[in-house]
């Protein structure tokens, strides 16, 4: 039996690092960003964007800094960061699946475990934030693992690992404070003392640096969050919505149902998760941090109304699933209990592993394509878009030869831009140029889509150069008599994305 399942262990690894590695890089413009920061520290320029510039700009310092690491071993500060990232979050995933199979087990659940570690070996979800290098991979490693030690009792790697997912990306507080929360049950009315260590663990490196922050950009929290929060318009209970249609399709349902997928998929699997919720709970019951985090998550991104980038949709997925599986498990043994005859119950059994099994990864399939219509002939899932980072590395290598040293480049997205020019970047979102947010809000009427750029920030900061969606400055700048006078349109890349008509290449005239 042992042997039997290690081949299938070996079969899940193999297909989730194939998974990853298959594809290729499809690197997102975000990731690039973290680059650029590893870039400059292996450069000697500090953490920092734009060297000189004293702005926290990234909410993931833990990934910016084993990029680092791995770039001072990899070829220094021109390492190849999207395929060092793209490598090491594939090993990652894989070590994620290992970790649903244990944490299946340790809840009695061995069916559900390898179903569950199946399914996330080919989800989209997870497949396209790993090759696109974000911070996904790390963060869900480290939050699944969180809970796996915490289930053991291994309290002070349970409290390290708390530390390093609130440094990967800061929402991990929504996990980290109900198993503190528990950690002080456990220690007040179980008489399992908090250790010194633990408590070094979960606090020293994250208070080195908050310090270092603190110090280098006058706050520890990114300017980033602040900015994106200023500048975003969104309709009411936007991200609501887009939350609830998400928790609706965990398995990507609609791909193969549609539109009903969302109408159904809002009843089926909440009450699954319930569920499986109330059933793991019963097996154990130190378990309730994971249960609510799901649901906390859904509350903390939809009362502030954020815009809802595709891989915030990632994180509360492993929680999610898992207990949605667990409770399609407890809901078909519920049935069989209750058949006497053995043909119906042999049938219903067969009809549990297809449930369990067969649709999670034949859904998660079908959100695959074998032959994406851009970038590399490999297969991908549909998700992994990166027409507009394809476009902003052509245009990156048009606008180069017209780049002095010390040059201005304005954009709204700035990790491609950043990343392959060099240039300092002015920011016109202001996640990482301050000075962007002094002219914001601007009139909703000039708002066509978020990225909308105000008309006095170009006129008064005067970049250099300027590379944007057409859409971005349709309302703005570009019906501006003056801008017009100043600058000189270079090109004009073809596009209808965010329903542009094209991608826009200006270069300030000469004085």
């Amino acid at each position: 039996m042992k042997k039997k399942q290690t081949w299938i262990l070996f079969v899940i690894i193999i297909l989730a690092l194939s998974a990853r590695i298959l594809p290729g890089t499809r690197t997102i413009d975000d990731s690039f960003i973290t680059y650029r920061y590893a870039h400059n520290i292996l450069a000697g320029n500090g953490f920092l964007y734009n060297p000189g510039e004293s702005v926290l700009g990234t909410t993931t310092p833990l990934y910016t800094l084993i990029m680092s690491a791995f770039g001072f071993v990899f070829g220094g500060e021109n390492a190849n960061f999207p395929v060092i990232a793209w490598i090491f979050n594939a090993i990652l995933d894989a070590i994620t699946c290992v970790l649903f199979i244990q944490l299946g087990k340790k809840l009695n659940q061995p069916l559900v475990s390898y179903a569950s570690a199946l399914f996330w070996a080919i989800a989209p979800y997870s497949v396209t934030f790993a090759i696109g290098g974000l911070e996904t991979s790390l963060y869900v490693l480290l939050l699944v693992g969180m809970v796996y030690s915490y289930l053991n009792e291994r309290f002070p790697l349970t409290a390290l690992l708390a530390g390093l997912s609130i440094l990967t990306r800061p929402d991990a507080v929504l996990l980290v404070a109900p198993i503190v929360l528990d950690r002080f049950y456990l220690a007040f009315r179980k008489q399992k003392k908090i250790k010194l260590i633990e408590w070094l663990a979960l606090l020293l490196i994250p208070a080195i640096w908050f310090s270092f922050a603190w110090l280098m950009f006058g706050s520890p929290i990114p300017h980033s969050v602040t900015a994106k929060m200023a500048v975003y318009r969104l309709g009411p209970a936007a991200s609501f919505i887009r939350l609830i249609q998400h928790y609706a399709t965990p398995f990507m349902d609609q791909h193969l149902f549609g539109n009903n997928a969302t109408k159904v998929g809002i009843v089926i699997f909440p009450f699954l998760s319930i569920l499986g919720s109330l059933t793991a709970l019963r097996q154990n019951k130190r378990l309730w941090p994971w249960v609510v985090f799901p649901w906390l998550y859904l509350i903390a991104f939809s009362v502030p109304n954020p815009l809802i980038f595709r891989w915030y949709l990632t994180t509360p997925l492993p929680a999610y699933i898992l207990f949605i599986l667990i409770g399609l498990q407890s809901l078909f043994t519920t049935i069989i209990k209750a058949i006497k005859q053995p043909l119906p119950k042999r049938i219903v059994q067969i009809l549990m592993l297809l449930a369990l099994f067969a649709y999670p990864l034949t859904a998660g399939l079908s959100a695959w394509t074998v032959h994406p219509d851009h970038g590399a002939d490999r297969p991908a899932p549909d998700m992994a878009f990166i027409k507009l980072e394809l476009l902003y590395q052509q245009a990156a290598e048009l606008i180069q030869p017209y780049l002095q040293p010390a040059d201005v480049l304005a954009a709204g997205d700035v990790g491609v831009l950043g990343y392959q020019t060099n240039a300092i970047i002015l920011d016109t979102v202001g996640l990482n140029s301050t000075q962007s947010m002094q002219y914001y809000p601007i009139d909703a009427d000039q708002y066509v889509i978020n990225y909308a750029i105000p008309t006095q920030l170009i006129l008064n900061e005067q970049p250099d150069a300027i590379i944007i969606l057409e859409v971005y400055g349709r309302n703005t700048f570009l019906q501006n008599q003056t801008f017009r006078q100043q600058y000189t349109l270079l090109e004009s890349i073809p596009t209808d994305i965010y329903g542009s008509e094209g991608m826009l290449l200006f270069q300030r005239n000469p004085d």
